[in-house]
């Protein structure tokens, strides 16, 4: 496949992507344990409040990187087995396909990450 866009600004702007996507997941996760019968839900919202914050401050770097560049993403389509995208970078435009089972994996891959990157502290955890 002919790529218009250079393997930096592929990086740059899948990563913004899935990384917004991962928000999303995250921001939704937080409802469902506020407002679902988990008996402790402290522990799991301070979690993922933690793993939101590295996101976000992550996904304001990129976006001040993409902005620098005069880089963009936009959803055009979505149906239930592809999505696609247009990405821009300096007047040079390139639509992508990706297959929704395969956004998945890498938003889920960014969920690792960003769990792995939580690494709770303990320490302050509250005595019992």
């Amino acid at each position: 496949m002919l790529s218009y866009l250079n393997e930096h600004e592929l990086q740059l702007t899948s990563r913004f992507l899935f990384l917004s996507m991962a928000i999303i997941v995250i921001n939704r996760d937080i409802e469902t344990i506020r407002n679902g019968p988990f008996k402790f839900k402290e522990p799991y919202i301070k979690l993922l409040e933690k793993m939101l914050t590295q996101a976000t401050k992550e996904r304001r770097l990129l976006r001040q990187s993409m902005k620098k560049y005069n880089m963009q993403v936009t959803l055009l389509q979505k149906d239930d087995l592809f999505s696609t995208f247009l990405f821009v970078s300096n007047k040079r435009e390139e639509k992508r396909n990706y297959f929704n089972p395969a956004i998945k994996k890498n938003v889920e891959k960014i969920f690792w990450d960003l769990l792995l990157e939580a690494n709770v502290d303990i320490e302050n955890y509250p005595e019992v």
